[in-house]
C-alpha cells in the first residue's frame, strides 16, 4: 500500500507533498526540489508515482532527493500506513503539504470507511496525516503544515448532522464543505507548543482536474504551486492558523474562527477516522 523508492535520507529539508502525481501537487514537488528540498512524492498508486518521479527527474530534479510513497486516500488504512512509512524514514519532517483533492462525484459516494469520498480525500486524510506525523514534524523544529484549500470554502457550511450530505446531496456543496473543513481544522493540526506552524492557502483557479467544478478557464498549475511553495520557504514569515491567498492573509469564512465549531469539527474528524 505504501512504498519508498530509496532508504537514503538527505540532510536537506524534507517535505511530504500529497497528490503530487499531477497538477499543483506535481508542480509543488518540482519547485520544492528546485530549492534543494528532499521531496516525498505521494501518489494514489505506485505506477502513477513512478511516472511522476520520472517526469520530475526529466524536469531537472535530483533523483536521490525524491522518495515515492503510494496510498489511496479513499482507504484510511492506507493513509495510516503511509504515515508510518514516512515517520520511519524521516524522523524529522520539515514540511507537510496537504494538496491531495478530488471533485465530489455526481452522486453521493461513500468510501470503504463510510465517509463521503471528497470529505475523506480532501480533509480527513489530511487530518489523520497531521495527527500521525506530529512527532516527526515537531522533531524538525519550525516545521510547517500547508493545506491547499479553495476560495469556495467561503460559500460552504458544515452539515453537522449529515456530514456525508446523503439526504440532500450536491457535489458542489460536498466539495466546498471538504474545503471548509480543511481550512477550519488548520490551526488545530499544530497544537500550541508543538513548534509547528499550520496555514491554509488558496492557490487560485488553475487548470487542474478540479477545474470543471468551477466552469471557467484556469491559470497554469505552476502558478498555483508558486503560491503554495512561497509559504513553504523558511524565510517567509507565517501567521499560524491563517488563510492565505497568494502571499497575503485573506478573508476566510467566519466559522473558521469560531472556537466552538472548531472543537466540534475536531471531535467529528477524530470520530470519522477512528476504526469502528
Amino acid at each position: 500500500m505504501s512504498a519508498v523508492l530509496s532508504s537514503h535520507v538527505s540532510s536537506a529539508r524534507s517535505a511530504l507533498v500529497t497528490g503530487a502525481s499531477s497538477g499543483i501537487g506535481w508542480e509543488t514537488a518540482r519547485l520544492l526540489a528546485g530549492h534543494g528540498v528532499t521531496v516525498i512524492v505521494h501518489a494514489r498508486t505506485a505506477q502513477e508515482g513512478e511516472d511522476a518521479v520520472e517526469r520530475l527527474v526529466a524536469a531537472g530534479a535530483s533523483r536521490d532527493r525524491l522518495h515515492l510513497v503510494a496510498a489511496d486516500f479513499t482507504r484510511l488504512v492506507e493513509v495510516a500506513v503511509l504515515a508510518g512509512t514516512v515517520a520511519a524514514a524521516f524522523p524529522a519532517l520539515d514540511l507537510l503539504v496537504n494538496n491531495a483533492a478530488i471533485m465530489a462525484p455526481e452522486r453521493c459516494t461513500l468510501s470503504e470507511d463510510g465517509n463521503e469520498v471528497s470529505l475523506q480525500v480532501n480533509f480527513l486524510a489530511a487530518h489523520l496525516l497531521a495527527r500521525l506525523l506530529r512527532e516527526p514534524l515537531a522533531a524538525a523544529g519550525d516545521a510547517r503544515i500547508v493545506n491547499v484549500s479553495s476560495s469556495l470554502h467561503r460559500t460552504a457550511s458544515m452539515n453537522w448532522s449529515d456530514p456525508n450530505r446523503a439526504r440532500r446531496y450536491s457535489r458542489v456543496a460536498a466539495y466546498a464543505q471538504s474545503q471548509l473543513a480543511l481550512t477550519m481544522a488548520t490551526r488545530d493540526m499544530a497544537p500550541e507548543g508543538s513548534g509547528i506552524t499550520a496555514v491554509s492557502v488558496n492557490p487560485g483557479l488553475c487548470d487542474t482536474a478540479l477545474l470543471p467544478l468551477y466552469g471557467r478557464v484556469g491559470a497554469p498549475p505552476a502558478d498555483g504551486a508558486a503560491a503554495v511553495v512561497k509559504l513553504c520557504l523558511p524565510d517567509f514569515r507565517l501567521t499560524h492558523g491563517e488563510y492565505y491567498d497568494g502571499g497575503d492573509i485573506a478573508r476566510s469564512a467566519q466559522v473558521v474562527h469560531e472556537e466552538r465549531s472548531l472543537r466540534r469539527l475536531t471531535r467529528l474528524a477524530d470520530q470519522l477516522v477512528t476504526p469502528a
